[in-house]
């Protein structure tokens, strides 16, 4: 998933709501020097004005957690982005196999 600041100030995304999960938050993988890889939340996300981020596995990336029903590969869930001064967009995300790297573009 990529977020595009096209706004001409700095926004912050400070969360993510879905009906899916409990919990939803933002996770950042790491990898030390040794080639170990934790995962860690991310906290807020300060996206400068006419920047973008991505979201994608082994970066900054969506961890639900608590899900409510089972995901089904091929269908979608609505996701909620939360941000600074209460914006909010929502989006509607694929659900994908146990081993995809993400939507082929």
């Amino acid at each position: 998933m990529t977020i595009r600041n096209e706004n001409d100030v700095e926004v912050t995304l400070t969360g993510l709501r879905t009906d899916l999960a409990m919990m939803s938050e933002i996770h950042r993988t790491t990898t030390n020097d040794q080639g170990v890889s934790s995962m860690a939340p991310a906290g807020e996300i300060v996206i400068s004005a006419g920047e973008t981020i991505e979201l994608k596995p082994g970066g900054l990336h969506v961890m639900l957690m608590k899900l409510q029903q089972p995901m089904t590969e091929g269908e979608s869930f609505p996701l909620t982005l939360v941000f600074s001064g209460g914006g909010e967009v929502t989006v509607d995300v694929p659900i994908l196999g146990l081993a995809a790297r993400g939507p082929e573009n």
